[in-house]
């Protein structure tokens, strides 16, 4: 499995926010955003080729402290590799809890804690990019109803939509009334951006939008932390 980058640091999202984790950032991705933050895991994959038990004795390095240990699989799409079901078995026999992150276009049977789902809004599209083939590609893989049935059927789970415009919680809206089965406690609404002021300017009308709607605001807060870099 190709790896960009196995770090330790605090998760910056959703529900487990300031929880100290190791990060496995899985090189490879489906999808295109146009806004991603990791393009090298993604537009310009970088990563070396890592054997389950690497990955495993790479991240008992990073020393994280007890009783209960976390453990974010991320990337790029982490389930676009089949290594990440015994890599993630492997891990809950070592008493991880495990977080994976994922768009939700993919199905694997991995061992999960906390599945936080990221759907792709028509905001992501790659409008940046002259190449038709990507913007086809990104548009047909982006929407996978089934897969994100059967994530939240089989986990624990969070969802984290990526806002930046009114129209974009408009679709989010349109989204949870298509699935009355997500629960909308779970719903979370994220500012899109790497740059804190923009974050900001964002959060002032999303944070109000988020508590008259019954959903979460989810803050960036790694960027507030560390900025907009890797290993963070």
């Amino acid at each position: 499995m190709r790896i960009s980058e196995i770090f330790r640091s605090l998760q910056g999202e959703g529900r487990l926010t300031g929880t100290e984790c190791a990060f496995v950032r899985a090189c490879g991705c489906n999808l295109r955003c146009g806004y991603c933050d990791t393009l090298y895991a993604s537009w310009s994959p970088e990563g070396v080729e890592m054997p389950v038990a690497e990955i495993l004795e790479r991240i008992e390095q990073l020393a994280i402290p007890g009783p209960q240990r976390h453990v974010v699989l991320t990337g790029g799409e982490p389930m676009l590799f089949d290594e990440m079901v015994s890599l993630s078995l492997a891990l809950r026999n070592a008493g991880w809890h495990i977080t994976v992150e994922t768009s939700g276009t993919r199905y694997l049977p991995v061992a999960c804690d906390l599945m936080s789902i990221s759907p792709k809004l028509s905001n992501s599209t790659p409008v940046q990019s002259n190449d038709p083939r990507i913007l086809a590609r990104h548009e047909e893989n982006r929407r996978e109803p089934n897969v994100i049935e059967r994530l939240i059927a089989d986990c624990d789970y969070q969802f984290k939509f990526v806002v930046e415009t009114p129209a974009d919680c408009r679709e989010v809206e349109e989204y949870l009334a298509a699935r009355p089965q997500i629960d909308r406690r779970r719903a979370m609404l994220m500012p899109q951006g790497v740059d804190p002021a923009e974050l900001e300017k964002i959060a002032r009308w999303l944070e109000p939008y988020c508590a008259e709607h019954r959903l979460m605001f989810c803050p960036r807060k790694q960027i507030e932390w560390f900025g907009a870099r890797r290993g963070t």
